[in-house]
């Protein structure tokens, strides 16, 4: 094959895309399609070894899984996958839970017992009302309540007793004795604890931790992609970082052969020949250190993306389907630090954070006033059982000896409870008020300073995020620009490579010079993919940037769950 054309032929597989202002023609502009179908059915490699090369890409070399990965496809298997998303969404569930912790002080608590005791009383006195030398009470309880916090601070309780008494006491009235009561104590607060109390003010806070969990979570998430996206494109860089080496390998074994034709010839002194093959064993060193590079670019990648479960995790190679392209785009950067100042994670965990202050300082302003609390109890009783019916005695009547019994059944002890028989209520009025300076003041005037300081805070963070972003915005400007220079040098670097190669055949010229000028196409070629993988990123960079900010890609992913409390 002559020369140029085989020139022309790895010129055309040698980078991504050319960036000019005019339209290229066949041997000038090199396609994203051309380097991807090289990439993949290995027509680089196959040229290398019809050149005599020595060095092979690693997986010519095995047999290990290859798994081709899209970007889409590995964005989705990182939020499937990557351990510090799941690591993340762990937060709002434990929010979750925290709230329906502190929500459990409104849920209704009911009380129910049952008691029986039997006492022996020694007689000391005629009044013990037997002949007997002991007295003998008996007694069953059963006492049922429901007890709740209101949502105004106040308490209420709901409380029925019923108890059976029996005794062998004669001064009694009722053996057995049957008893039953239903009361209602309430207690609302008037001032401090009226409008906010301990448990909203928790609750309000879980809420906003909530939240607060949500955007973290949200936050994990858009830099996860940003480091898979980052990593993807470093996985397709090294590999086409890696065939520029191959290249360049080529074109010093080309050197080569020429050299010893021309040396087999006479035309050239046999220490050119040393000096060709230092340069392709330069070269080859240059491809052992590309193919290592693939494999560190592939653990990156591997670690964001897949399940460190599955058993090919370390095994499988990974292959980039999607290429970085080169597509000029506006840039508005006015616009993208508007829209990064309304969605910045980092300005709304802080704003979340204020108003968790803010919830604090309505519970203390509130803490500061006097405790105005207002009680109110409502009873009702009934009595029955068996009623010793007593005639005219030393006392009096009803205080003799027993005539009678009549009977009270338990029915009738509910119905005097229900008939409103026997009604008793209480109502009062607590005040109280510290004398001097509160707790509860020194409190307000801390939640207070750190509200100020939490302001002076977020106006920082809303001039870091601007700053940010119009530097993530002016390094897109920038590397489109770096792509078409690069673009350019890289031409004239392949022209220039193309003129020294005919003055060497002329004779005008030395393989020095050959060797100088395949360096630096290289270089060129190197310079114009690094220029067109940092735009790829620096966009990346743009779109994340408004929403997260940019933390470095190795710790990507981690997931920060602590929320402002």
């Amino acid at each position: 094959m002559p020369w140029n054309v085989r020139h022309c032929a790895v010129l055309a597989l040698s980078c991504l895309v050319v960036l000019s202002g005019s339209p290229a023609s066949a041997q000038d502009r090199f396609s994203v399609r051309a380097l991807r179908e090289a990439l993949s059915t290995g027509s680089l490699v196959a040229q290398a070894q019809t050149g005599g090369t020595q060095v092979a890409p690693a997986a010519a070399q095995t047999v290990e899984p290859v798994r081709r990965l899209t970007m889409e496809e590995a964005v989705r298997l990182a939020l499937e996958n990557n351990l510090g998303v799941r690591l993340a969404r762990f937060a709002p569930q434990v929010e979750d839970l925290t709230l329906v912790s502190v929500q459990t002080a409104w849920t209704p608590t009911v009380t129910n017992t049952f008691q029986g005791s039997s006492t022996n009383t020694p007689n000391n006195t005629f009044l013990a009302g037997n002949t007997g030398n002991k007295t003998t009470n008996g007694q069953f309880l059963n006492n049922f309540g429901v007890q709740k916090q209101m949502g105004h601070g106040g308490t209420y309780k709901v409380g029925w007793d019923g108890s059976r008494l029996t005794t062998n006491n004669s001064f009694t009235t009722f053996s057995p004795q049957l008893r039953s009561s239903l009361s209602l104590d309430v207690n609302q607060p008037l001032v401090r604890g009226f409008s906010i109390d301990s448990v909203r003010q928790q609750v309000q806070a879980s809420l906003k931790n909530r939240e607060i969990a949500d955007v973290q979570l949200r936050e994990t998430i858009a830099s996860t992609m940003r480091a898979v996206r980052n990593a993807y494109w470093n996985l397709a860089y090294a590999h086409a970082s890696l065939r520029v080496q191959q290249q360049s390998l080529e074109l010093a074994q080309e050197s080569l052969r020429n050299t010893k034709s021309r040396v087999e010839i006479g035309t050239t002194p046999p220490i050119d020949i040393v000096e060709a093959e230092s340069e392709v064993a330069q070269r080859e060193e240059a491809v052992i250190v590309g193919e290592a590079q693939i494999q560190t670019a592939e653990d990156q990648l591997r670690a964001l993306v897949f399940d460190p479960a599955t058993p090919d995790f370390w095994t499988m190679h990974i292959e980039a389907v999607d290429l970085p392209s080169f597509q000029p785009i506006a840039v508005d950067a006015d616009a993208a630090v508007r829209n990064a100042l309304d969605k910045r994670t980092d300005l709304q965990q802080t704003s979340k954070s204020m108003e968790v202050t803010d919830i604090n300082i309505r519970f203390l302003r509130n803490q500061s006033l006097p405790d105005v609390t207002a009680s109110f109890n409502y009873g009702l009783s009934g009595i029955g059982g068996t009623q010793l019916v007593r005639g005219l005695g030393p006392f009096g009547p009803g205080t003799g000896a027993v005539t009678g019994e009549l009977q009270r059944p338990f029915t009738t002890v509910l119905g005097d409870i229900f008939q409103n028989s026997f009604p008793a209520w209480t109502a009062g009025l607590n005040i109280s008020y510290p004398i001097g300076h509160s707790q509860a003041e020194a409190e307000l005037a801390k939640a207070r300073l750190q509200t100020a300081q939490q302001r002076a805070q977020l106006r920082n963070q809303q001039l870091q995020v601007s700053t940010q972003v119009r530097e993530a915005a002016r390094q897109v400007v920038t590397n489109q620009k770096r792509v078409g220079s690069t673009g350019a040098a890289r031409n004239l670097a392949e022209r220039r490579l193309d003129a020294e190669q005919r003055k060497l055949a002329a004779g005008t010229s030395t393989n020095f010079v050959v060797f100088q000028t395949q360096r630096d196409l290289a270089v060129a070629r190197n310079n114009e993919l690094k220029a067109i993988l940092d735009f790829a990123q620096s966009v990346v960079d743009l779109e994340t940037v408004q929403e997260v900010p940019l933390t470095p890609t190795a710790g990507a992913g981690a997931a920060t769950t602590t929320a402002a409390r």
